[in-house]
């Protein structure tokens, strides 16, 4: 039978003309709708192999082959969250089923969740990533729905007073003390921290590095390392053989811990992300005087555009022409 019942929905199964056996979910348990979907693959699959015509493919292939192609992305792992959340709503999709209107759904389905636009933002951004992919790498697609961002408030740079800074090492046990420390030290990323290795490490000349398959940018990042960092270092010598920061003997899996969050409140300081410690880093270095153009190679941010929101912070030097105006006597 080309349609037959399995569990609570119909499976359509045939073979093409050009003998490509078919089987796959109708996604429905209306006969009469499994109906039209058979009818519809079969008609798609008389255009592929008389006219032509690319074949459809469907979501589950284009994730599939998605995720094999993006495993040494540094985002990978949060890849595959949004992957899964948009897995009940797409499926039984093909590519050419995914237009404005589905999209449209799908960021209504995820504001009800009461989650913020960034977040929605990002889930689209992925689908979007995966949309072009399948456009411009593989040609699975001629074209693909224009993909409406959510307006995000722009946020102030949240970062803390070195006395502040100095509470909450204070506050923190030993490990992530450390962890905190060599942030403020060198700007690192989270990420970055948790799993950087000796290998990655040169005392002698103060420097680490970071490989381009670890790096948000896709690029290998140089770190000098100066005084603060450098002591971190000296002191978790010889504590595991493989990585730098270890908790029990073990590489460190999570920082954000509730140690964590008990340290901020016992400390006062409020509404702080660890990601917050490298725009500290960044806005210390502003208010020093480190150039924008240097902060940003030493941040390893692609543009200028996102360092410059740290300018701000070191404006002391238009004080001297700020008098240039003074007509008035």
């Amino acid at each position: 039978m080309s349609i037959y019942k399995r569990g609570k929905n119909y499976w359509i199964r045939f073979t093409a003309p050009n003998g490509q056996r078919i089987r796959c979910s109708a996604g429905t348990g209306n006969k009469i709708q499994a109906q039209e979907y058979h009818d519809k693959l079969k008609a798609k699959a008389w255009e592929v192999n008389k006219l032509g015509n690319k074949p459809e493919r469907s979501w589950q292939e284009t994730t599939l082959r998605f995720i094999r192609e993006s495993n040494h992305k540094a985002s990978h792992s949060r890849d595959l969250i949004y992957l899964r959340w948009l897995d009940p709503y797409l499926r039984h999709k093909v590519l050419s089923e995914i237009n404005r209107d589905l999209i449209d759904h799908l960021t209504e389905c995820r504001l009800k969740e009461g989650v913020a636009h960034a977040t929605v933002n990002r889930l689209l951004a992925c689908l979007r990533s995966i949309l072009r992919k399948a456009k411009n790498d593989w040609e699975w697609i001629d074209r693909i729905p224009k993909v409406r961002m959510l307006p995000e408030p722009t946020r102030r740079v949240r970062w803390i007073k070195p006395s502040e800074a100095k509470r909450l090492i204070q506050a923190l046990p030993e490990h992530q003390a450390y962890a905190v420390r060599f942030a403020l030290a060198t700007g690192l990323r989270q990420g970055n921290i948790k799993t950087l290795e000796w290998s990655q490490v040169s005392l002698e000349r103060s420097v680490c590095w970071i490989y381009a398959d670890k790096a948000k940018a896709g690029k290998p990042i140089h770190i000098p390392l100066n005084s603060d960092a450098v002591e971190v270092l000296r002191a978790l010598e010889g504590n595991h053989p493989e990585f730098v920061f270890t908790f029990r003997g073990n590489p460190i899996g999570q920082l954000t811990t509730k140690a964590w969050y008990k340290a901020l409140k016992k400390t006062g300081i409020e509404s702080f992300r660890w990601h917050d410690l490298r725009h500290t880093w960044a806005s210390w270095h502003v208010q020093n005087g480190t150039p924008i153009n240097v902060l940003q190679e030493l941040g390893a941010w692609e543009s200028t555009e996102m360092v410059r929101r740290y300018a701000h912070l070191g404006q002391t030097h238009l004080a001297e022409y700020s008098e240039n105006s003074c007509q008035i006597e």
